[in-house]
């Protein structure tokens, strides 16, 4: 059409945001997302004690039962960022979830760090790229970032981050080495995909 001018449609990438219940997930979705986030929030009900643990997380009233979802744009690029379920009873929800991702972001709380043991289990045993991001909460003791990663046997390859899940300036950055990770192994997965003659 002569005298239109079309607008670069940006390229969509699927970002998973992972973790236990109670990390900041939510938060950390709603934090950048430039559209009203989707979220399954449901309250905390009788039904749920004794089968998800609130150790830590008491004062939580309410839990993302399906996902989370926001978007945020950078130039010509949209990520869609997609929030698991912290609880294990829908994990089964968590490969629908990671299907097609890019990438993922797990979150930890420092001080329930066995929280996200199922969520770095999950992402290592589909080879996706992931960082790891240790969320600060307020009145927690602050943790050093090597200790976390040999709680979590990483290997030094594997980006560990501190973040406020409130803060976009935080939550951007984390983002941003997720993408830097996963440019990283596509770099090295093509290098060795190169046969020398």
């Amino acid at each position: 059409m002569s005298g239109c001018s079309e607008k670069a449609v940006p390229l969509a990438l699927k970002i998973v945001v992972s973790g236990g219940l109670g990390v900041g997930k939510t938060t950390f979705i709603g934090a950048v997302s430039e559209i009203e986030p989707l979220g399954t929030e449901a309250p905390l009900t009788q039904v749920s004690v004794g089968v998800d643990s609130l150790e830590g997380v008491e004062s939580k009233t309410t839990t993302t039962v399906a996902l989370d979802f926001g978007r945020i744009t950078f130039d010509r690029i949209a990520l869609y960022l997609f929030g698991t379920p912290g609880q294990s009873r829908f994990r089964f929800l968590w490969d629908d979830l990671v299907d097609g991702a890019l990438g993922t972001v797990v979150l930890v709380d420092a001080r329930r760090i066995e929280e996200c043991f199922p969520a770095v289990d999950h992402v290592e045993a589909r080879g996706a790229p992931f960082v790891l991001a240790v969320n600060r909460f307020d009145g927690a003791e602050r943790v050093e970032l090597d200790r976390v990663r040999t709680a979590l046997g990483l290997n030094a390859e594997i980006p560990v981050l501190e973040c406020d899940a409130r803060d976009a300036g935080s939550v951007r950055e984390v983002l941003g080495a997720l993408v830097d990770r996963v440019i990283g192994v596509r770099a090295d997965r093509g290098r060795r995909a190169v046969v020398v003659p």
